[in-house]
């Protein structure tokens, strides 16, 4: 079984963007009540070899071989069709591969099945927040951004932020003050 601290390495990976801190699931209790719930959800033997697959997918794109971490989450996916983790990894691996829409459609799978709780859709949704940010979806990313800060996502409530007009000014007008205080007799200074 990995360590906190291996799934902290481990999600890093998969989501560079993601500050190390923020990792949804780290929080024993919350890694406990989802593994119960699905627990009950799934017959426990089919529910192991799915997630050694999916262990064995992240392993895999963490060493460059997407076309492999894919084959496992997609057998992974097979195993256990209902199951949103398996669907969220594959989006991450259509990501590297450059398959936007791909990732998409599985991080939709992913947030319906899911139900839109739990660490599995947090996760999603940073994800499709990311991706509509990305293309300049700046609604949707606020709308996905919002629903992960809701399941307790700090990067979720950063990137909104960020997205906020007046936040963008406010910062703005920060660092041009912060950089007249440094530099007083620079120019732009009055």
């Amino acid at each position: 079984m990995a360590t906190a601290n291996d799934r902290a390495v481990l999600q890093t990976i998969f989501n560079p963007s993601t500050p190390f801190g923020d990792i949804p699931g780290l929080d024993e209790e919350e890694e406990e009540e989802d593994t119960q719930e699905e627990g009950t959800a799934f017959a426990p033997e089919l529910l192991e070899q799915a997630r050694d697959l999916e262990l064995q997918g992240v392993s895999a794109a963490e060493s460059g071989d997407v076309n492999t971490a894919l084959e496992r989450f997609g057998e992974a996916i097979r195993l256990l069709p209902e199951r949103a983790s398996g669907y969220n990894n594959r989006a991450q691996a259509l990501r590297l591969r450059g398959d936007t829409a791909g990732a998409l459609r599985d991080l939709d799978t992913a947030l319906r099945l899911s139900r839109g709780c739990g660490r599995t859709a947090c996760q999603s949704f940073v994800q499709r927040g990311l991706i509509h940010r990305l293309q300049s979806r700046d609604e949707e990313a606020r709308r996905d951004f919002e629903r992960a800060a809701r399941l307790g996502s700090s990067f979720a409530r950063q990137q909104l932020v960020l997205l906020n007009p007046y936040s963008a000014l406010c910062n703005q007008m920060l660092c041009e003050m912060l950089g007249r205080l440094r530099n007083p007799g620079g120019a732009g200074s009055e």
